[in-house]
């Protein structure tokens, strides 16, 4: 079973297309961080952004708008 589940992630955001989406954005901007900084990374940055993900750090909404979302970290 994953951990944590795709219900406990689409809580923050809306949708699973957006959730990969969001995912692999800031899993991107992880290992570019990192990469900058020459840090080596202990997991997989997909494994940190589902992490950021789940605890609510990340979050995306709605934009008022229109259609789009927009996450902040």
């Amino acid at each position: 079973m994953l951990e944590p589940s795709v219900k406990k992630l689409t809580e923050n955001i809306p949708g699973r297309f957006y959730l990969v989406n969001i995912a692999a954005q800031r899993a991107r901007m992880i290992a570019e961080e990192a990469e900058e900084r020459g840090i080596q990374l202990s997991e997989k940055p997909i494994s940190l952004a589902i992490e950021d993900i789940a605890s609510g750090r990340l979050v995306a909404y709605r934009m008022p708008a229109g259609s789009a979302f927009e996450s902040r970290y």
